[in-house]
């Protein structure tokens, strides 16, 4: 007889179903083929995929389980924590919702700290953030229109910029250090700047174009415009059959970019999205540059890191969208910033401290309440950029199957990327996986991918109709990628019923593949 997930992960919300005795009460199955008595041969057809030669000597935990009893269809490994990758976004974005709220919203305000006389601020302006990873320069020229709308035209003080919401702690456990100067790894601040639309909060783009002819400078430009970084030249135009060697990159510790090498004259331009060193400072920078375009001077520098005095008067402010907004750029396009912000943002809202262990602890809190035992798995980030971070596939298909029964699960299911899917804000990381076969369109999963690491837990709904919960998770193969063997799985799912197994076979991973060790939405140009 199959066993539901729900009696093997613990759940203490006893209005759903009772709680039992939690993880120590796990499955039986000797072999990793799956469910007793099951006939349809999907275990079988599972373990050949996992059979995959790309797999050898690697490590796989799965579990599949169906979405509406509970009941585990198939699991290998189950308890066995490997690294996540982004899948990590799983527990972060339900506990955002359940915590914080899905109408839950950001405010970015200029206020006023002193004695006004006609058009004179006597004092300092604060610019104050409280996380908004999605506040553009726009946004920051249409506050500068309103403090000059609200009358001032001069500050005799400085500009100041608070970021005491969070914590001093910019960069997360564990990340690469050679992510430091890439936009998926930026650093975390409650004042932001994002350059586009996707909200690649803390980056600037650099776009560097070949000259007329060989010999000239490339003509570099930045989006959005800013003094805030340097951008040192060593790069030449070379003839239109030379090769293209133009390279983008940031020193450590500063925020000097250098382009260099060769580009072609007619060749296409390169474009790089590159992390800034201090983003409350970019903030400023940009604020500041707004208010002088709006005729408001400021007579003294910029101050950062120093908290809005009580009593200072609210010139003008902007709120983010809601958070069951955000989640679309943030779970479609696998946005770590996003994630990093929530989680201090969690910690913050509930416990007065915006700091990535307090943010964990209440995500923690909330898994526990849902059912997962936070006892089995370690979670150090909020985005899974950290190699830390340990997750068994039950606990992630333990939490896909509880998160259903949420007031907030329409806005959790609307943000997961769907299956060749081809608008990025629908499809997001998924939108070129699978096509043409039964889950293009129906498959919902959350992508994660780091070298070596490999995940996809989502829903999808099989040929007779019903619909299944899967996590998979791959670890420590030394093939390029191994995303065919995820979406084989996901299709012959779907392409099965109760009664019948139908096997879909990995193929050969395609050329835009190969390098499989970043999300696809992280490669720049959309690469997904």
């Amino acid at each position: 007889m199959r066993r539901p997930l729900r009696d093997v992960v613990s759940r203490q919300r006893v209005w759903i179903w009772p709680a039992l005795i939690g993880l120590t009460a796990t499955l039986t199955w000797s072999s990793p083929a799956g469910a007793d008595g099951d006939r349809s041969g999907l275990p079988e057809a599972i373990e050949t995929i996992l059979g995959d030669a790309r797999m050898e000597g690697g490590a796989a935990s799965v579990v599949i389980a169906d979405a509406a009893s509970g009941d585990v269809l198939y699991e290998r490994q189950p308890t066995g924590r490997l690294t996540p990758a982004s899948n990590t976004k799983l527990t972060t974005a339900a506990a955002a919702l359940e915590l914080l709220g899905p109408d839950y919203r950001f405010t970015t305000d200029a206020l006023a700290d002193g004695k006004r006389s006609g058009s004179v601020l006597h004092g300092d302006l604060y610019l104050r953030g409280t996380g908004d990873p999605t506040t553009l320069a726009a946004d920051y020229d249409r506050l500068a229109a309103d403090v000059a709308a609200a009358g001032i035209k001069r500050v005799t003080g400085r500009l100041v910029a608070d970021d005491t919401r969070f914590d001093s702690e910019r960069l997360g456990t564990s990340w690469a250090a050679d992510d430091e100067s890439a936009y998926y790894s930026a650093q975390i601040s409650p004042l932001n700047v994002a350059p586009d639309t996707d909200y690649d909060a803390g980056t600037v783009v650099v776009e560097a174009a070949p000259g007329a002819k060989p010999g000239d400078t490339p003509k570099v430009t930045l989006t959005p415009k800013t003094d805030y970084v340097d951008v040192e030249l060593r790069a030449t135009t070379v003839a239109r059959d030379g090769t293209d060697t133009l390279s983008v990159a940031r020193e450590h510790g500063g925020n000097t970019i250098t382009v260099s090498g060769d580009i072609p004259v007619g060749g296409a331009p390169t474009k790089e999205w590159i992390s800034v060193w201090e983003p409350t400072g970019y903030a400023a920078a940009v604020f500041r540059d707004a208010l002088t375009a709006h005729g408001v001077r400021v007579d003294d520098g910029t101050r950062l890191g120093r908290a809005t005095p009580k009593g200072a008067e609210q010139l003008a402010a902007h709120r983010s969208m809601p958070l069951k907004d955000l989640l679309v750029p943030f779970m479609k396009l696998s946005n770590n910033m996003h994630a990093e912000v929530l989680t201090k943002t969690i910690g913050y809202e509930k416990s007065g401290h915006g700091t990535w262990s307090a943010g964990l602890d209440g995500i923690s809190g909330y898994l526990k309440s849902a059912g997962v035992d936070p006892g089995t798995l370690r979670q150090v980030d909020g985005s899974g950029l950290s190699r830390m971070n340990a997750f068994p596939a039950r606990q992630l298909a333990g939490l896909l199957l509880s998160v259903r029964d949420e007031p907030w699960y329409d806005d959790w299911y609307a943000s997961l990327p769907v299956a060749c899917e081809p608008d990025r804000f629908v499809g997001g990381t998924l939108r070129s996986r699978m096509c043409d076969t039964p889950a293009a369109r129906n498959a919902r999963g959350k992508t994660g991918s780091l070298t070596g690491a490999s995940a996809l837990s989502g829903y999808v709904t099989d040929a007779g109709g019903r619909e299944l919960v899967y996590s998979v998770i791959l670890n420590n193969y030394l093939a390029s990628s191994v995303k065919s063997v995820e979406d084989a799985i996901v299709v012959t799912l779907a392409s099965s019923d109760e009664d019948r197994a139908v096997l879909v076979r990995p193929r050969a991973e395609r050329a835009a593949e190969q390098d499989a060790g970043l999300e696809c939405s992280w490669v720049k140009p959309r690469r997904c």
